[in-house]
């Protein structure tokens, strides 16, 4: 009940002001951020979450907040859709690898799928228990991934919208998930300090990272499966040996939260927030930080070509 309580007041204290969604260019360390496209969504409240859609031949970007969830023209910035109208905040969206779908999480205890390109609602995934705060889609898009506030992440068939697979293990919030690049585990990330590796095939814990010493808020996995990242409410990103489960570097110097990390498509960047920050991957050097944000930064993530990225604040 406490954690409840105090994540409701965390994210009233925030509900204020239009949220904005700015596309930049991945500079060379030598030349200068290019902002290509600041997109303002005008709504209550911050952006919880964006997503690029991993594939090339359909590029869009997708969002979602307080008031819903919507579809982007990166390019434009023309708001191509928008999905639902739904009566509690949509608080994490993702793409299906080929962009032919949406899978949103929302604080009314569902992840719906959507059709990309018509609005349309496929399935809604029922059977979490408190809201949900992390989707993701499986590598071949067969299915889907939801971590939620009931403590428990859950697998389920894209293609029927059935419940295949609870993960329990967690001792509090599962704040984010993520498949491995070649679908066999499973990551997913909690209020209790520690991410956990799981296998899809049978649900069982693989391993468990630790040293974190607050809530892990985000998770991604690295595109070659041998990394993760971990974001965290202490104020650093870790990077981890998926063999060993050994650390291999921290990525510190914020004020505040870690509350969202990416790699680069070609695993040899990361880029993580509150502040947009990027890192080498490999050294855990700092590269650079981009500005333009009134607020803090709540999700982040990179164009399939690895040559822009999104923000969202």
């Amino acid at each position: 009940m406490f954690q409840r309580a105090f994540e409701r007041l965390r994210r009233l204290g925030a509900l204020c002001g239009a949220a904005l969604l700015a596309l930049l260019a991945v500079p060379a360390l030598a030349e200068p951020v290019v902002v290509t496209q600041p997109l303002m969504w005008y709504g209550l409240g911050p952006l919880e979450c964006v997503a690029y859609s991993p594939n090339p031949e359909m590029p869009l970007v997708a969002t979602a907040g307080k008031i819903g969830a919507d579809v982007w023209n990166p390019e434009t910035g023309e708001r191509l859709r928008t999905f639902g109208a739904p009566e509690h905040s949509v608080v994490s969206i993702a793409f299906s690898p080929d962009g032919t779908q949406v899978v949103t999480g929302s604080e009314d205890w569902t992840a719906k799928l959507w059709d990309a390109s018509t609005g349309a609602e496929v399935h809604t995934l029922s059977g979490h228990t408190y809201g949900v705060s992390s989707v993701a889609f499986s590598p071949d898009g067969t299915k889907v991934l939801t971590g939620s506030e009931d403590w428990t992440a859950k697998l389920w068939d894209a293609s029927t919208g059935s419940e295949l697979r609870t993960f329990s293990g967690h001792a509090g919030y599962v704040y984010s998930v993520a498949f491995s690049p070649d679908g066999t585990k499973v990551l997913t990330g909690s209020w209790d300090r520690t991410a956990k590796l799981w296998d899809v095939a049978t649900g069982s814990e693989l391993r468990t990272f630790s040293g974190h010493t607050d809530a892990v808020t985000c998770v991604a996995y690295s595109p070659d499966g041998t990394k993760v990242l971990t974001g965290s409410g202490d104020g650093t990103a870790k990077l981890w040996a998926v063999a060993t489960g050994a650390q291999l570097c921290t990525f510190s110097g914020y004020a505040g939260d870690v509350g969202c990390v990416a790699f680069s498509p070609d695993g040899t960047k990361v880029l993580t927030g509150s502040s947009a920050t990027l890192w080498d991957a490999a050294t855990g050097a700092y590269l650079r930080s981009f500005s333009g944000h009134t607020d803090s930064v709540s999700s982040v993530a990179f164009s399939p070509d690895g040559t822009k990225f999104l923000t969202g604040s």
